[in-house]
């Protein structure tokens, strides 16, 4: 762990959290705490609202907390601006990024990065070698984008890492070099020193056969209503689907 890990419990605190859209309240009272080196995965059926907590949590303006507060490393980031957040180590995965006509995947990396970078190397790693030059998602696969994104996650390096539905759209090739990918920004090839930690939303859960995570939550209704071991979660939701979470009293 580094220095703030051990001044600190936990690296991402959610208290309270109640988010509206369009003067839609979507979460209504989220309490979250992840720790440092801790990775968390959060189910949830369409519409629950996941989608909507991350793109809060970095603090796109059309996503509006109401009520609650964010934390980050002991700091209330609740009223920065993404940007702001993105610079102290906070860093999104899309599920459905945008494309952006005129900017390369090679400057939007080298815009990301956070230091010096073998660029090369890591477009390698992703199968991007013959990407670097295009733009930015234009004309790529569900596959190529999620590579991308992930390419663009490791040259920023965040220290907590937000991933919607990184497997979605994805085959099964493409899916392990995700896992991979994943696995790295993690850290989880480290046992004791591990410091980067993670939120992952996934809807089927594919995504725990490559990135292993610590703790589960379960999202219905624009609260978490259950929490627990995520393998035991998910094999409760594929048998009684999420009606069931809605009532556990765990």
């Amino acid at each position: 762990m580094d220095e703030r890990s051990e001044e600190r419990e936990n690296m991402l605190e959610l208290q309270d959290l109640a988010v509206s859209v369009e003067g839609k309240e979507i979460l209504s009272g989220v309490d979250l705490e992840i720790g440092y080196g801790e990775t968390h995965v959060l189910f949830g059926p369409n519409g629950s609202g996941k989608t909507t907590l991350l793109m809060a949590l970095m603090g796109f303006p059309r996503y509006r907390i109401t009520r609650g507060r964010i934390l980050f490393c002991g700091e209330d980031v609740t009223t920065l601006p993404p940007d702001a957040r993105a610079r102290r180590g906070m860093g999104i995965m899309f599920q459905r990024p945008p494309t952006v006509r005129g900017v390369s995947l090679q400057q939007m990396v080298s815009i990301c990065s956070r230091d010096d970078l073998d660029m090369k190397s890591l477009a390698g790693d992703m199968n991007l070698d013959g990407f670097l030059t295009r733009d930015v998602n234009y004309g790529f696969s569900g596959g190529e984008i999620k590579r991308s994104e992930l390419l663009q996650l490791q040259a920023q390096g965040p220290d907590l890492v937000l991933l919607d539905e990184p497997e979605s759209g994805v085959d099964m090739e493409n899916l392990q070099l995700v896992g991979k990918a994943i696995r790295r920004l993690l850290q989880k090839d480290l046992v004791r020193k591990r410091s980067k930690s993670g939120l992952i939303i996934t809807h089927t859960g594919y995504i725990l056969d490559y990135v292993e995570a610590d703790h589960g939550h379960v999202l219905c209704e624009g609260a978490i209503v259950c929490s627990g071991n995520p393998r035991e979660q998910l094999e409760g939701i594929r048998r009684y689907g999420f009606e069931e979470c809605a009532t556990c009293t765990r």
